[in-house]
């Protein structure tokens, strides 16, 4: 808990120093840079960033390692666990309606096998730098994250991972592949 409080405190000094065009924040903190980086690319695009609640995205991983004692990476993969990937509009995280019901078929999934635990991956297409690319996935799987979590499912049997654009699903390189590739996939584990 000290460290989101830490965390939260540390991201509005950034926001703080950020507005005043004081370098001296970002460079203390690696996170804080790239959230800079992040802020200035959507500031470049016209498009507003998306906001995710800090205290959603701090301690998911963290949270949810505790409580099933290993990372959920190395728990047995739900193969039955046939969930669709959320798919999102070019340089965005927010979520279509046609795109919550998918979503809602996940969480109901969870909610009828109380022994599954889930990450979201998030992902981009080609387009933009590794950082924003990397940045925007998270926001992509934490927006899908709280999705779930209001939709009744504990939160710490979610957690989400971004691999930006390092993962397509279609290499093309036109408009068909990167609707693919911007997505937020869910990958189902058992614990035990």
């Amino acid at each position: 808990m000290c460290k989101s409080v830490m965390h939260g405190v540390l991201m509005v000094a950034m926001v703080a120093m950020l507005g005043s065009g004081c370098q001296t924040i970002r460079d203390l903190c690696g996170t804080c840079k790239k959230k800079a980086e992040v802020a200035a690319a959507a500031a470049a695009t016209n498009m507003p960033p998306v906001v995710v609640d800090v205290s959603d995205l701090l301690d998911s991983n963290e949270v949810a390692t505790a409580q099933t004692g290993v990372p959920f990476d190395q728990l047995p993969v739900d193969a039955n666990a046939k969930l669709d990937a959320v798919l999102f509009a070019y340089d965005s995280a927010m979520l279509s309606s046609k795109e919550q019901t998918k979503i809602e078929k996940a969480g109901q999934y969870l909610l009828d096998h109380p022994d599954r635990v889930m990450h979201v991956d998030g992902h981009c297409d080609e387009r933009g730098s590794n950082e924003y690319n990397l940045s925007l996935g998270e926001q992509r799987a934490q927006s899908v994250r709280k999705f779930l979590i209001d939709l009744g499912i504990d939160g710490a049997r979610i957690q989400t991972r971004s691999f930006g654009k390092e993962k397509p699903l279609d290499p093309a390189h036109n408009e068909e592949a990167w609707t693919k590739n911007r997505r937020g996939e869910f990958v189902v584990y058992i614990r035990k």
